[in-house]
């Protein structure tokens, strides 16, 4: 067995007097696409904070590629790539810019940078909006290319935080096809967040958030079986019952 890329045990996070996260704990290895599945206020975007270093739990361990993130952060850092729920893109620059600034950031030498960006862009049919300031692209493309940006640095845990919101059928499937093909390859372990369940179906794992605690962890058929619903979709619905915003 690989050693695990994400290692969370006992996570608290509080919003004053409201807990968003209550002890939760998890474990990532390589090669794994993760769903993560939580309704709106389910401490989804906490969790994700906290485990892209935005945020700092109160309490609990937590450790990205063996480096403590509470003493070795920066180490933690390098090896994560995100996709945020809100763009993040600079939308006057060029495509080539934005992807040249984030290689720039990671201090990649300009010759390797250029040549894992034209890849990217050919894996992905971005090749001929290279030039392109981003406004000018669709939804899909500006995703793709955060996406894109995301592996540039060749990390190996990919967070995509609710990273379909907004996009189209067609768009939607195709990003999530991308990214589970970057799980297959074995190197990179995924979290996906979202509160979509036909999102999470063909998930490796599924982890459910319920009012800030792990409710579930293990195959999708699982969550359906034990919850004696016929569907994911009613199963999810079961659990969510009664949530509150946190």
């Amino acid at each position: 067995m690989a050693d695990p890329v994400v290692l969370a045990s006992g996570l608290h996070k509080r919003y004053g007097a409201k807990l968003a996260l209550n002890g939760v704990s998890l474990c990532l290895y390589p090669g794994q696409f993760v769903a993560l599945l939580g309704p709106n206020g389910a401490g989804k975007s906490t969790l994700v904070q906290v485990l892209s270093g935005l945020f700092v739990a109160e309490r609990g361990e937590l450790s990205l590629l063996g480096f403590d993130m509470r003493t070795q952060a920066a180490q933690a850092l390098r090896g994560l790539g995100v996709v945020f729920q809100q763009a993040s893109l600079d939308l006057d620059l060029s495509v080539q810019a934005n992807l040249l600034f984030h290689t720039d950031l990671h201090g990649l030498p300009r010759t390797l940078a250029r040549a894992r960006i034209q890849a990217g862009l050919l894996q992905h049919g971005l090749q001929a909006q290279a030039a392109l300031p981003v406004r000018a692209l669709s939804g899909g493309n500006r995703r793709k290319v955060e996406l894109i940006r995301a592996m540039l640095h060749r990390p190996r845990f990919l967070l995509m935080d609710e990273a379909t919101v907004g996009l189209d059928p067609a768009s939607r499937h195709d990003l999530m096809r991308s990214v589970e093909a970057l799980a297959r390859t074995g190197e990179v372990a995924v979290l996906w967040a979202t509160h979509l369940v036909d999102e999470v179906a063909h998930a490796d794992r599924l982890l459910v958030l319920h009012q800030g605690a792990l409710a579930f962890d293990g195959v999708p058929a699982d969550f359906v079986a034990q919850s004696g619903q016929a569907t994911l979709e009613q199963a999810f619905l079961q659990q969510c019952q009664g949530a509150t915003a946190i």
